[in-house]
């Protein structure tokens, strides 16, 4: 914890405010005085990313960089105010279920593609490493044609995310629909308007950016 607070800059004080609780508490987790559980450590990093945020994003910049990802290509990258379960998901990005239901399906975050970019700039690798940001969370493609091409890359990807969202197509592929049931992931067609629409709404419900 110390190490990833020193690597964003933060100071005991800055990540304890925003946290809500006192500078000591913080002195205590890092020095192995108290042992963290996942929600401590949810709350912990999305303080040093709020610093972050603050600042300019300098230092989660510098991280998509060593990744050796194209900005370009995450369209937005959040998480969700509150876990949110799949039909509630399903209104919110104006969308309708295009696979059998999956209503235990538990959406915790989203991250927003541009498939045009991610087709031309990204390798498999660096795909597998967006995907790799996804468990637990909706991946959402935009400008899409027909589907095929996302859900065949969530089929041979190593991790799967929680659902899958297309928006841009008139008709999904058929394929497209057969994979995602082979995979038990929700597909979803998203009926916004348009990609600002869909982001928007996207926002209304999430707490705070994760990249830029």
């Amino acid at each position: 914890m110390r190490k990833w607070r020193e690597i964003f800059g933060a100071s005991q004080t800055d990540v304890a405010k925003i946290m809500g609780i006192s500078p000591s508490v913080v002195s205590d987790y890092e020095k192995g005085r108290r042992t963290p559980g996942v929600k401590f450590i949810k709350r912990f990093v999305e303080a040093l990313i709020k610093v972050d945020n603050e600042r300019g994003w300098v230092v989660c910049k510098e991280l998509i960089k060593s990744l050796n990802l194209n900005p370009e290509v995450i369209i937005d990258i959040r998480e969700l105010d509150k876990p949110m379960n799949l039909d509630t998901f399903v209104t919110l990005v104006k969308g309708c279920l295009l696979t059998s239901t999956h209503s235990q399906k538990i959406i915790y975050g989203y991250t927003v593609l541009d498939s045009i970019a991610t087709i031309q700039s990204l390798s498999g690798n660096e795909f597998w490493q967006i995907m790799g940001l996804t468990t637990e969370r909706a991946l959402i493609f935009t400008k899409v044609t027909t589907g095929r091409s996302p859900m065949i890359a969530v089929r041979v990807a190593p991790v799967k995310p929680a659902a899958v969202v297309l928006h841009g197509p008139k008709k999904v592929d058929p394929l497209a629909i057969i994979l995602a049931e082979k995979e038990k992931i929700p597909l979803i067609l998203s009926l916004a308007s348009d990609v600002n629409e869909l982001v928007n709404s996207l926002r209304t419900y999430a707490r705070v950016k994760i990249i830029v």
